[in-house]
This record gives structure tokens, sequence and C-alpha cells, in this order.
């Protein structure tokens, strides 16, 4: 949109998301139950949020990581990355990072009411269809 009086250009691009996908020792897969106030409240998702401005994509997946669940890691390589149309408020693009846990305590935190690894044959509601999307491209490999 451009502003007639100024000719400012004011450009509404998406937001970026940022997440981490962390299996356990026996390939379970971690996920937190989102909490009331996040959109998808009470279904499961990989730990994600935003990337605030001015941060590194990965310091975010580590950060949102550490607040939805307690543990910190070290994060990897992108595992894949997808738009996000679930809130049309509040569109975004997400990056799915591969994670190693190297510390701290599962508990869930923040936004998350309940934090939990799952193996994938038994996962519980998810959220997000990007994350069902990402979880499909992973069991056809």
């Amino acid at each position: 949109m451009q502003c007639p009086a100024c000719d400012f250009v004011h450009y509404r691009n998406p937001g970026v998301g940022a997440a981490t996908v962390v299996f356990d020792a026996t390939g379970r897969l971690l996920l937190v139950r989102r909490g009331p106030d996040s959109t998808g409240a009470g279904l499961w998702s990989i730990p994600a949020g935003f990337v605030d401005y001015g941060e590194d994509v990965r310091a975010a997946a580590a950060r949102e990581l550490e607040e939805e669940t307690g543990l910190m890691a070290s994060i990897g390589e992108p595992v894949w990355v997808a738009s996000n149309f679930h809130d049309p408020a509040k569109l975004t693009v997400g990056v799915w990072f591969a994670a190693t846990v190297t510390g701290g305590n599962l508990a869930a935190g923040s936004d998350a009411t309940e934090a939990a690894f799952f193996p994938l044959d038994g996962l519980p509601p998810l959220a997000f269809h990007t994350d069902r999307a990402y979880l499909a491209h992973l069991s056809a490999r």
C-alpha cells in the first residue's frame, strides 16, 4: 500500500517463525500442547514461535524451545520451510530446525500447558497443517 500524501510504501510481509524438531534417544518427537491464548489452543505442535526483530532465526528457535519446554538445545540445519496461513491476521514463513538437547529439564512453560515426547505412530491431534506436512514428508523418506 502506498500513502497518497507522502508516497510511503507499506509492504505487508509475513513474519518469520522458528521451530525446533527434537527427537529423544528412542525416536519420539517433542511436542507442546498450546496454551489457551495461543492459536490452536489445546492442540499439540512442534515447539515454535516468532522471530523477534533483530534476532537471529536460530537464536529464536533455541529461545522458543527453552521458553516452551525448559530444554536448551544446539540448533542444527533447517529441515523444513513452509508458508503458514493458519492465522490470517499473522501470516508467517516458518523454518523448522533439527535440534539436539544440551540441557534443561522438560517442563511446559510460557504459552504451552504440556510438553512431552510422542512416537511418530502415536501423535496427538496437531494444531497446524504445516507440522502435519513436515511429518508426512519425514515419514515418506
